[in-house]
């Protein structure tokens, strides 16, 4: 008889680890104990030799499926007293933290299973979960994660669910989520003066609301998503009038139907191998999909656009009423535009009052919103939009090893945090726009929250070098050091790092702006080097952007200011343009810019397809929409400005106002152009500099015909092409490459 203690690390707590231990050791004939500690699993072991190996192995081998467990230690114990068969300690707290916060998951088969079995206790149960499944992030309080530190503690449970609380072989054992009608979360429905507290009779009046063009409010896992009838084109438009969100897509919710899940939703989009894949996959995410030509979807879910953000149901409560509606249903976040989730029953009730018809509430308290994650697939692969729930925390191994704990607090837009110690780093689920006060206040919230979760507290902080940022504010009304990091820097250093790369890259980061070395807005950058020194050897031909940051919104005038750059007539876009025009010839509220999104912006504007955006991006979105696939480019000259190789759009403009092509042939030449040019670019530069890998990264590479075309002319080129595949490209992966910058600078790479 030998005794062996082993150190389990990784994600092992939340996904029943423990009890698979148990089920392992009883199966090996192995006697001893299992325990949590934070944010590890310690396991002490008694058998004959060949057993204890085969269980070693066991334990990483045949884990669970949502389990990612790593050895940390093994040892032999000598002296220690037999055990008589095999139990689960109770938790341990009393050590260094080695924390891994598991993400919200997705209702498991067997869990469905039962909740539409009528013979089953927890029947039609809205909150049904097991160790495999259920919320996780956003009701966890503080680690080991046990049942007092969750929002769960509110709901003592009643003896049968105690009982398979307590059952090591059960599938329920510390599943700290676990409940039943008797003793869990209910639901309440509020119409009017109407309200109703019964599970059951609360998912029929939604349901019945739901058919007769209601808009609802329903509280899920992460916050609060506004549904309606996908298919009624009326009641969306009545949702974008009240929600002030006149054009940007709608996110819409399909009942999982057929073998796969994915039947009903097949016959309005057509999703490709590697979409479905990604719909059924644990996280559960919004995934944009090409629209059927036959599709009855209602037109207003996303105009000018031919995908559409689709989801399948992961919670419990979405499947009954997804099952009961028996349609797909729009499920837009519940919030103000721009804002994080809503997650408060009181606040939602009151800031969605203009909005929703009804709600449908419940008494399980969110204690930290979380959006849901949306992806794309582009060239062959999916690649995140925005993290949420379902994959984030994201907590991924940094390339380096920290000497310090810090904190990086992203940008202004798309915000998300990172923290990072030693060799590790965890980005936060999406924030967003930091514009309001609410979002300031779940910006400090998730700051406090992952250093309280982690047990971390950071004693350094990293910013954008934009002074104007809300979070470059924070950092700099904060009491620790901080260290500015420029915002193309960053974009390159976040695909530097995710791909562990080596020697010199060429990165293009193109994006709507961002403040450069020089004081200009930068946004069409090409840089050179490595983290920590970047060099800015190519860029796009700069043009003063009358209004500056108002731009954004109206595409016409970065038109105006392309046409006038180059002494052309511009078309009468606004009745304020004359006067616009002078003060744009005395550079009056005019800077400088070299960003590519506003190129996008102004081919929108020229082309007709949008002069006024309601969204951030709408203009480029819906141009290529449009765009041909296989238009012929038009070759970019190329000129030095004082070191900087610099791309000249000019020769675009005669066939952006060449009226006598059609939208998609002018659509489709700007997008091959720009692809062309990025690829002759990089073959320049490769003359005067050494490289191999070509990385595309800032969010206009959330373009998929952009980023394929441009990808396709770089590999013809013989270079390695590199994009972002686990963080977004966009300026949600900012706090990312905040922290590589760091760190490089830290390992003395600045010169």
């Amino acid at each position: 008889m030998f005794t062996l203690r082993l150190t389990i690390g990784g994600r092992v707590q939340g996904v029943g680890y423990r009890p698979f231990v148990y089920r392992q050791a009883v199966a090996h004939g192995i006697s001893g104990w299992v325990r949590n500690r934070s944010g590890v699993v310690e396991v002490l072991a008694q058998g004959d030799t060949p057993a204890l190996d085969a269980f070693a192995a066991a334990l990483l081998d045949q884990a669970p499926p949502l389990a990612r467990p790593h050895l940390i230690s093994r040892s032999a114990e000598h002296g220690a007293p037999l055990h008589d068969g095999f139990t689960i300690l109770a938790s341990d707290s009393n050590d260094a933290p080695q924390i891994h916060v598991p993400p919200d998951y997705f209702a498991c088969p067997d869990c469905l299973r039962e909740m539409r079995d009528p013979q089953d206790r927890r029947y039609r149960y809205p909150f049904i979960n097991c160790t495999q499944c259920g919320p996780r992030y956003t009701l966890i309080a503080h680690l080991p994660y046990d049942r007092p530190n969750t929002s769960m503690a509110a709901f003592p449970l009643c003896p049968a669910c105690r009982a398979e609380y307590e059952a090591p072989a059960d599938r329920r054992f510390h599943a700290e989520p676990v409940a039943c009608p008797q003793c869990g979360p209910r639901l309440e429905f509020v119409q009017g003066d109407e309200t109703i507290t019964d599970n059951e009779a609360a998912l029929h009046a939604a349901v019945n609301a739901l058919r007769g063009g209601a808009i609802v409010a329903v509280k899920g896992v992460g916050g609060y998503h506004l549904l309606c009838d996908a298919t009624n084109d009326n009641t969306v438009q009545r949702l974008r009038a009240r929600k002030r969100r006149p054009h940007k897509p709608l996110a819409v919710m399909f009942p999982a139907q057929g073998d796969d899940g994915l039947a009903t939703l097949r016959t309005q989009l057509q999703p490709d191998a590697a979409e479905e894949t990604l719909l059924r996959s644990p996280q559960r995410p919004i995934v944009l999909c090409r629209r059927r030509a036959d599709s009855t979807l209602a037109p207003a879910l996303a105009p000018g656009l031919n995908e559409i953000g689709a989801m399948l149901p992961y919670a419990p409560l979405h499947h009954l009423l997804l099952d009961d509606f028996g349609g797909p249903l729009v499920a837009t976040s519940g919030n103000i535009s721009g804002e994080p989730v809503l997650t408060d029953h009181e606040e939602a009730t009151r800031r969605l009052a203009g909005i929703a018809d009804a709600f449908l509430h419940h008494d399980r308290p969110i204690l930290r919103p979380a959006d849901d994650p949306v992806w794309r697939t582009t060239a062959g692969a999916p690649r995140p939009l925005r993290l949420g729930r379902g994959n984030a925390p994201l907590e991924l191994q940094l390339p380096c090893t920290l000497a310090a704990p810090l904190l990086a607090v992203g940008g202004h837009m798309k915000n998300s945090i990172a923290l990072a110690w030693d060799d590790r780093i965890v980005v936060s689920p999406h924030i967003g726009d930091l514009d309001a006060p609410r979002s300031l206040d779940v910006f400090t919230q998730v700051i406090a929250d992952l250093q309280e979760l982690y047990g971390v507290q950071a004693q350094r902080l990293v910013c954008d070098a934009h002074p104007g940022y809300a979070s470059s504010r924070w950092a700099r009304h904060s009491a620790l050091p901080v260290q500015a990091v420029l915002h193309h820097h960053a974009h390159a250093g976040a695909l530097y790092g995710e791909h562990a790369g080596r020697g010199d890259w060429l990165v293009f980061t193109w994006d709507g702006t961002g403040l450069g070395d020089d004081g200009t807005l930068w946004g069409g950058e090409t840089l050179w080097g490595q983290p920590g020194r970047w060099r800015r050897v190519g860029s796009l031909r700069p043009f003063h952007l009358p209004g500056g940051d108002k731009a954004g919104r109206e595409p016409w005038r970065a038109a105006v200011a392309l046409l006038w750059e180059c002494g052309l007539e511009a078309p009468e876009f606004h009745s304020g343009q004359p006067l616009l025009h002078r003060a744009w010839q005395q550079h009056l509220n005019t800077p400088q810019s070299s960003a590519a999104g506003r190129l996008f912006d102004a081919a929108a504007a020229l082309g007709g397809i949008c002069t006024n955006a309601s969204f951030e991006g709408q203009g480029p979105m819906q141009l290529e929409a449009i765009a041909q696939s296989d238009a012929e480019p038009i070759a970019l000259p190329l000129y030095d400005d004082n070191g900087v190789l610099r791309l000249d759009w000019a020769p675009l403009l005669p066939m952006l106002t060449d009226t006598k092509l059609s939208e998609a042939a002018r659509a489709g030449c700007f997008h091959a152009s720009l692809a062309a040019a990025i690829a002759a670019q990089a073959v320049a530069l490769r003359r005067t500099h050494d490289f191999s890998t070509v990385a595309l990264g800032g969010g206009v590479f959330q373009n998929r015909l952009l980023a394929e075309l441009a990808g396709a002319a770089l590999e013809a080129a013989g270079f390695t092409v590199r994009l972002a595949t686990r963080l977004p490209c966009n300026d949600g992966g900012l706090c990312y490459g905040q922290v590589i910058e760091a760190a490089a600078h830290d390992q003395g790479h600045v010169p």
